[in-house]
């Protein structure tokens, strides 16, 4: 059941998405309402008055509600063009700054720790990280459109006043937004909120306005200051309305996130496996407070962050969150209490630490804590055993992908890892990928075809520091060096990232064969370096029918991967394509599969109905596992396809 809770959890984002343009247009309808209201009392006379249903269909009632549904719209589609730069747009409009891959910064490298144990341990590509340095309050949110291009804002407050386990907890919190597919619909919520709130704004800058005028005016004519009072009146009026705004749209960002809130902190539990980590960050937020006082766009926000970000009226009603005690127990009965009563003794133990005594963390390096008190066994997510269905691992975090990241990660020589923070170290790792395996004579040959000149050309000293690592810690480490890279590669321009790709494509055809890890890297570094990867992929289709081609290609290249001899690969792809065709039409396995026949069969199949996309999955860890084990090059291959589908997938340890 795990499959059908993330899969179904995504079709219910994309069916929530309905459901609020349905509050958006009663909101809209209301406000509309209201606005008339306000336009039938200002024009109307003792002479030629009307009643009010009749009003509203004459042309001055006509043109008055086309007027108010025209700024409401023209509002909210300028917000939406404005964010569909996706998560780095919202970061950026509340100021926040990104965080350097290659931080030296004590508590941004915490995050960054955190954050890629998280990512690695779930199958999520590593977010770009940001911080809002002037925030005191405790907060942080998660924006973006698709998992792949998500970014992960915190405050100041959440660096330097949260634990290592706190932090954890609310990093599980907003990896659990990501997973659920709240990222989208909480833009796109921005958006609308927008549109909703204009009137409120345009109201503000008449009664302004009449207010400079009326002091201009003092000596003038009567009939000019009676105007300037009509227009002070009606942007009052406006003012008004726009609190009526303001309240629907709270209302609207309530009921879209009260249960979504809820759910990610059960969810940051069963992923950190340490209620107290996000116990604790909550309480502190209960103690601090977490408001954004920085930034214009607080109100706005406040449906995205982890927690209230705004100071409001009737917040039993119109909070976006839960009250904090009643999270905090609901993550585990009593816990609110023992907090409580623990406050005393931190402080008390603090005091001690500060004179000398050493926290009992302290003892744990900070790469190596991992999850709920780092288990850091050696667990490679090629020594698999085969689960019954392995769509069940798409969306989740559990102890066995959880203790691999931070085996991995620790893993890592330091020199080798720090490299992959840098722009100039992850250019060089795509091209160490490539060319590890190579005899050296063979291997300066190949990197000989690309121009050395250019500002992305082969850097010796640093693929000498690369390609030794890559070598001792084999083939299982391809993909998540990859991955770590990712947040460095997403700083290159847009010439840089093709540049990029045209010199990997130029390694990858020297030898005239395409293997699986390059068919692999090529379409993920394509996937997540082209200017539309942060585009949303609208659902397209509801049945497998209209994709039986796209289904083929996709299924004859895990038949080919998963067996040595036809005989076995003509077997593995009827049985994948079983579930699939219907009236005892057969497909065949096709010869060859191009990189570019496999990228377009994977969009289409991405615009599949999320809930048809675990049989996909499924079909695909038939081919791969159907001899009881899965080599490196089949586990990038199942994870690239789970990835160009936007099903994270955790380590197959899992």
């Amino acid at each position: 059941m795990a499959h059908q809770g993330f899969f179904q959890r995504q079709a219910s984002a994309r069916r929530n998405t309905g459901v609020l343009v349905l509050l958006f247009l009663a909101a809209v309808a209301i406000i509309t309402l209201c606005v008339c209201l306000v336009g039938y009392l200002v024009t109307r006379s003792e002479t030629t008055g009307l009643a009010f249903a009749d009003w509203l269909i004459s042309r001055h009632g006509l043109l008055t509600s086309l007027a108010v549904v025209s700024l409401i719209g023209i509002g909210s589609l300028i917000r939406w063009v404005d964010l569909a730069g996706g998560g780095d747009r919202v970061a950026k409009m509340v100021g926040a700054r990104a965080i350097d891959p290659d931080t030296r910064d004590s508590d941004e490298r915490k995050l960054r720790n955190i954050v890629e144990e998280m990512a690695i341990a779930s199958g999520v590509s590593v977010p770009d990280l940001y911080v809002m340095d002037h925030e005191t309050g405790i907060n942080a949110f998660v924006a973006g459109y698709t998992p792949g291009e998500a970014v992960m804002v915190v405050t100041h407050g959440a660096l330097t006043q949260l634990s290592r386990d706190e932090l954890q907890g609310v990093v599980g919190h907003e990896f659990s937004h990501v997973l659920n597919g709240d990222m989208r619909l909480n833009v796109r919520l921005i958006a609308i909120l927008a549109g909703i709130l204009m009137l409120g704004q345009i109201g503000s800058f008449l009664l302004q306005t009449s207010f400079l005028r009326r002091s201009h005016l003092s000596a003038h004519r009567s009939g000019d200051r009676r105007g300037t009072a009509i227009f002070g009146i009606v942007g009052l009026a406006l003012v008004v309305i726009g609190y009526v705004g303001v309240f629907f749209g709270r209302l609207i960002q309530s009921a879209v996130s009260r249960q979504r809130e809820m759910l990610a902190d059960a969810s940051s539990v069963q992923f950190t496996r340490n209620p107290e980590g996000i116990g604790g960050a909550l309480f502190k937020i209960g103690l601090k407070g977490g408001y954004l006082d920085t930034t214009s766009h607080a109100s706005d926000m406040n449906h995205m962050c982890f927690g209230e970000s705004t100071r409001m009226k009737f917040t039993a009603l119109l909070a976006s969150h839960p009250p904090v005690k009643e999270r905090i127990e609901a993550i585990q009965p009593g816990m609110f209490a023992r907090l409580r009563s623990r406050l005393r003794d931190t402080e008390s133990a603090e005091t001690l630490q500060s004179a000398g005594s050493p926290s009992p963390a302290s003892a744990i390096p900070e790469a190596a804590a991992g999850f709920g008190g780092g288990n850091t066994s050696n667990t490679s997510p090629l020594n698999t055993q085969r689960p019954q269905k392995i769509s069940g691992t798409v969306g989740t975090v559990n102890r066995r992908s959880e203790d691999y990241a931070v085996s991995l990660l620790n893993s890592l020589p330091s020199t080798f890892r720090n490299l992959l923070y840098t722009r100039a170290g992850a250019i060089q790792l795509c091209y160490a990928l490539l060319v590890h395996q190579l005899p050296p004579q063979t291997r300066q040959q190949r990197l000989a075809l690309i121009d050395a000149g250019s500002i992305l050309g082969p850097n010796r000293e640093l693929l000498e520091k690369l390609l030794p690592g890559l070598e001792s810690l084999g083939p299982g480490v391809r993909f998540p060096a990859l991955e770590l890279a990712m947040p460095a590669l997403r700083k290159l321009d847009p010439d840089e990232r093709s540049l990029l790709m045209a010199n990997t494509e130029t390694l990858i055809r020297a030898d005239n064969r395409l293997s699986l890890f390059e068919l692999a890297m090529h379409t993920f570094l394509r996937r997540h370096l082209a200017g539309d990867s942060a585009r949303v992929v609208p659902v397209r289709y509801r049945s497998y029918r209209p994709v039986m081609t796209q289904l083929q290609v996709l299924f004859s290249l895990m038949a080919r991967a998963g067996a040595e001899d036809e005989r076995n690969r003509q077997a593995l792809f009827a049985e994948a394509m079983a579930g699939f065709v219907s009236n005892g039409k057969q497909s065949e396995l096709l010869t060859e599969v191009s990189v570019t026949r496999l990228r377009q069969a994977l969009l289409t199949l991405n615009s599949l109905s999320p809930l048809l996309k675990p049989g996909i999955i499924d079909a695909c860890g038939h081919c791969v596992l159907a001899d009881g084990k899965v080599n490196a090059s089949e586990y990038e291959l199942i994870r690239l396809v789970a990835d160009q589908l936007d099903c994270p997938m955790p380590p197959l340890s899992a």
